[in-house]
């Protein structure tokens, strides 16, 4: 599903040029649970962002779905992510004003068809899924770290995304917590969903099926747990 192919970003600070990849080959199938682990400034996070189309390689190929990002416009990788890509992170990102509901539903917004009754429908089978049913008309400030993060899950999978992708998904969260959250992505897993998912807590990468680990931009070691 995903091909990276000698990825190289390069950011240009002062007189230096800093590789924060460097020429980067990675294969990632359907249904496989990666953890990226690393040092601040291995290259864990922009590596993310590579994946989730949020950048563009200064050099190499990324081919997903046999789909070349590197050539594609801003609005071409907009459709991109909103297609193929569910994204958690760890400060959850949901907006203060707005219901579970309709924050699970953020995503639609941005869809060619809009938020339809059948989506609506699929939001509340999601916030079940999760464990939410009870809290589909509460707000973010009614609910605890764990449960905004499932709401965050939920939101990640309105569109039957290809690909989610965590950011740190237990780094807000107590370590109770933190094996709950980790349990729904194994479910979810379980049930035929992609993950990647970064993480600088060696437990929470056991939960993985595969642990890449990242130094200076590269990738060091690649293990099938």
């Amino acid at each position: 599903m995903i091909h990276l192919e000698k990825i190289s970003r390069i950011y240009e600070i002062g007189n230096q040029s800093i590789r924060a990849l460097d020429a980067v080959d990675l294969d990632i199938g359907a249904g496989e649970f990666v953890a990226v682990m690393g040092r601040s400034g291995s290259g864990k996070s922009t590596l993310l962002n590579m994946l989730g189309c949020m950048d563009r390689p200064d050099q190499g190929d990324y081919l997903l779905d046999g789909n070349s990002i590197g050539s594609m416009d801003d609005d071409e990788l907009s459709a991109v992510r909103n297609r193929y890509m569910g994204f958690v992170f760890q400060s959850f990102h949901l907006l203060p004003r707005l219901t579970t509901l309709d924050n699970v539903l953020l995503p639609r917004r941005y869809h060619t068809e809009g938020i339809r009754e059948e989506d609506r429908q699929n939001a509340i089978e999601l916030l079940n899924k999760v464990d939410l049913g009870d809290r589909v008309m509460h707000k973010p400030n009614e609910l605890s770290g764990g449960q905004r993060q499932r709401v965050a899950i939920a939101r990640s999978l309105i569109n039957h995304p290809k690909v989610i992708l965590a950011d740190e998904p237990t780094g807000n969260l107590d370590s109770t917590t933190s094996d709950a959250i980790m349990a729904l992505l194994k479910q979810l897993n379980r049930d035929g969903q992609t993950i990647v998912m970064v993480t600088h807590e060696p437990e929470i990468a056991l939960h993985a099926t595969r642990q890449i680990t990242m130094r200076d931009g590269k990738i060091v070691e690649d293990s099938h747990v």
